[in-house]
This record gives C-alpha cells, sequence and structure tokens, in this order.
C-alpha cells in the first residue's frame, strides 16, 4: 500500500491521518513480523524524532478499535500487532520467537459449554517449535509446562 492508499484507509475509517498515524500503519502493514510497540518505536524514532512510545501505543489502539490491526497477547504480557484483520490464527515459535499466521474455519469449530454466551471475539493461538528450529535443535522440555530451552544437536 502507498502512503496514499493508507490515508484513505484511515479516512474511512473515520481516524485522522496525522503522519504519525500514517508511518504507524505503514510500517504495520510493511512488518508482518507481528511487531511489539518497542519494536515499531525504535524502528520510526529516528524518522519521527518526536515519537513517543505512548503515541505508538495509543494510534495501534485506535487501529484495533477501528479494525485496522488486532492485537495479539503471546504470552509473558507482551502484546504483538497483525495489520490482517481477517480471520486466523497464529503459532509462536518457543525457540525463535517468531510468530506465524495460519488458516483456519472459526464457523466450523465445535464448541461446547458456550450456550447462551455472547461471543464477540474469536482467536486460537498456539506455540510450539517450528519447522526450521525444529529441524535445527532438538527441544528440551523440564516437566510438562516447565521452562524450555533448546540444545544444539552435536554432530
Amino acid at each position: 500500500m502507498t502512503i496514499k492508499d493508507i490515508q484513505e484507509l484511515l479516512e474511512a475509517k473515520g481516524v485522522k491521518p496525522s503522519i504519525t498515524r500514517l508511518k504507524i500503519l505503514d510500517y504495520l502493514q510493511r512488518h508482518r513480523s507481528h511487531p511489539s510497540v518497542d519494536e515499531i518505536y525504535r524502528n520510526l524514532v529516528q524518522e519521527i524524532p518526536t515519537l513517543s512510545k505512548t503515541t505508538v501505543y495509543n494510534s495501534l489502539e485506535l487501529f484495533v478499535e477501528n479494525h485496522l490491526a488486532q492485537v495479539l497477547h503471546v504470552g509473558d504480557n507482551e502484546n504483538r500487532y497483525d495489520a490482517d484483520v481477517s480471520s486466523h490464527g497464529h503459532f509462536k515459535c518457543l525457540s525463535c520467537g517468531k510468530i506465524y499466521d495460519f488458516g483456519i474455519d472459526f464457523e466450523n469449530i465445535k464448541v461446547e459449554g458456550l450456550e447462551g454466551f455472547r461471543v464477540y471475539d474469536k482467536s486460537v493461538y498456539c506455540q510450539g517449535i517450528c519447522p526450521h528450529c525444529k529441524v535445527n535443535e532438538k527441544e528440551v522440555t523440564n516437566g510438562k509446562y516447565g521452562k524450555r530451552r533448546n540444545a544444539y544437536r552435536q554432530n
């Protein structure tokens, strides 16, 4: 997307397209790595010297409220942001920390025990070891949910 496209997208959602918001949404659109507030701030502060982490956080929250982004809660009180607002799941590799998107059919997931509830948000979040790390490392787990660490194979 061009900056003009992003400006039009913000305006269509009723969000004032300030230069800061344009740059933050542009960054989020171009970096599909599910960045954190800190990552976005570190990468934009050189370009926008007046930028603060609070401004990044507030802009991202505004994007989430207006369905321009979604927030991912990926453990350890860490929030990441995704410009892809379509229905999909997320997988976090416990070795490299990368977050992957995967397709999921939310409409056909059988859920029991929520009869009578009104569901506003559906999300699927998985953790494990990605194929790249699985090939290059072996996972060592202390207990069922204990700390995980990786040990490189000795060849």
